[in-house]
C-alpha cells in the first residue's frame, strides 16, 4: 500500500491533474504542454495494471511469460538505507550492479517482502522490445507519430535522487505506487547538485536527502521547494515530464513497476548537449576571467543568439556549419570534433 505521509513534501503544490478523451487528445495536449500534468488511469486496461493490481505474485508471473532468456542488470543496495540508491559517506556508490536472469532476481525481491530493512533491488531502463516478447504490444500508450524508447523499471521500495533527463517523458505506473516530487529547470542551483561525471544513472542528482532535508548544509534547497510539485500515482495512472524538469522519484511498496516512454523534439543526429557541457569544463572553465568573459560572448554570438549577422556577410555555399545543420554537416562536425579530442 501506497505511503500517505509526505513528511516534509506536505507543503508542495499538486502535480495538476487532466483528463484526456482519446490518443488524439493525448497527443495534442503532449504537443502543447510545457509543465507536468497527470492523467489518472490512462492505462487502467493494461494486462500488467490488471495483474498487478491481484497481487505483486501475479505481475511478476506475467511478465516472467513475457520476458526472453537473457540477463537482466540489476542493482542491489545497502540493507538498512531505506532504498535510497545514492553515494555513500566516500563518494562511491551505496549500491552494486549484477548481471542475473530475471527469475532469480524475482526470487530474491519476492523473499525480501515486508522486510523494513531489506537492500533495495531495482532493475532500471530496461529496453522492453529487447528484454520481453509481447509485453509492449500487450502494454502501452499510443502516442501518435513520437517514435519513443519505451522502458521498463522493477524494483523494490526505492528513492532516486532528483535528476533531470534530455527527453520529454510519460511515465506510466503499472504495479505498486510512486511518488514523483518536480521542480522546474531552472532550479538546478536550488538542488545543490553533485558531481556531473561520477554519478548514479548518468546524469547529475541533487545531493538533499529529500526525506530528511539538512538546511544547513542545503540552504537553497528551501527555496528549491517553493517551487516544488508533488504527485502519489497509483497503478494505471500517468505522469508527463517535460524535457530538463527535475524529478524525485520513489517507488512506495514492496514490489513497483513504471513503464516510461522518452522522446525527443529534435532529431536523433542533432549532439548531446551534455557533451557540449562537458567539454566546455575541461576547455573553458579554467581559462583567465577575460579570456572566459571572451568565449560567453562568442557562445552568445554562434549559439544563444545565433541571429542573421553571424552568416549575412558569408557567401551561401561557403558558410559550412554555421548553416542550418542537417545530418550530414552533423556527421561532418563529428567526424571533425572526434580527430581534435583524439590528439
Amino acid at each position: 500500500m501506497a505511503e500517505a505521509n509526505l513528511g516534509p513534501l506536505a507543503g508542495l503544490a499538486a502535480v495538476p491533474e487532466v483528463t484526456v478523451a482519446d490518443a488524439a487528445d493525448l497527443d495534442a495536449r503532449l504537443r502543447t504542454a510545457d509543465t507536468p500534468f497527470v492523467v489518472r488511469g490512462l492505462a487502467r486496461d493494461w494486462p500488467l495494471v490488471r495483474a498487478g493490481l491481484q497481487s505483486a505474485d501475479t505481475a511478476r508471473d506475467y511478465l516472467l511469460r513475457h520476458h526472453r532468456d537473457r540477463p537482466f542488470t540489476v542493482a542491489v543496495g545497502q540493507p538498512g538505507s531505506g532504498g535510497r540508491l545514492f553515494y555513500d559517506a566516500a563518494m562511491a556508490m551505496n549500491f552494486r550492479t549484477f548481471d542475473a536472469k530475471l527469475p532469480e532476481i524475482f526470487a530474491r525481491i519476492a523473499s525480501f517482502a515486508g522486510q523494513a530493512e531489506a537492500p533495495a533491488v531495482y532493475l532500471a531502463s530496461i529496453d522492453m522490445h529487447q528484454y520481453f516478447d509481447g509485453l509492449h504490444a500487450a502494454n502501452h500508450i499510443d502516442l501518435g507519430a513520437r517514435e519513443p524508447l519505451a522502458s521498463i523499471w522493477m524494483g523494490t521500495r526505492t528513492r532516486i535522487a532528483a535528476h533531470n533527463d534530455v527527453p520529454d517523458n510519460l511515465a506510466v505506473v503499472a504495479v505498486g505506487h510512486r511518488r514523483f516530487t518536480l521542480f522546474p529547470r531552472d532550479q538546478f542551483r536550488n538542488l545543490h547538485l553533485g558531481p556531473v561525471d561520477n554519478t548514479p544513472a548518468g546524469r547529475a542528482v541533487s545531493m538533499v536527502d529529500f526525506h530528511n532535508p539538512d538546511l544547513t548544509r542545503h540552504p537553497r534547497f528551501a527555496e528549491a521547494m517553493a517551487h516544488g510539485q508533488v504527485v502519489e500515482m497509483s497503478p494505471g495512472d500517468a505522469l508527463y515530464i517535460p524535457a530538463l524538469w527535475w524529478h524525485h522519484v520513489e517507488g512506495l511498496d514492496d514490489f513497483n513497476v513504471l513503464v516510461n516512454y522518452w522522446w525527443r523534439q529534435t532529431p536523433r543526429w542533432m549532439g548531446q548537449p551534455q557533451e557540449a557541457l562537458n567539454h566546455a569544463l575541461m576547455a573553458i572553465r579554467d581559462l583567465p576571467a577575460d579570456q572566459k568573459a571572451h568565449w560567453r560572448d562568442m557562445f552568445d554570438y554562434y549559439v544563444f543568439d545565433n541571429d542573421d549577422a553571424v552568416t549575412a556577410h558569408i557567401p551561401e555555399g561557403g558558410r559550412g556549419v554555421l548553416e542550418p545543420m542537417t545530418p550530414e554537416l552533423a556527421a561532418r562536425l563529428r567526424a571533425y570534433l572526434l580527430r581534435a579530442l583524439s590528439r
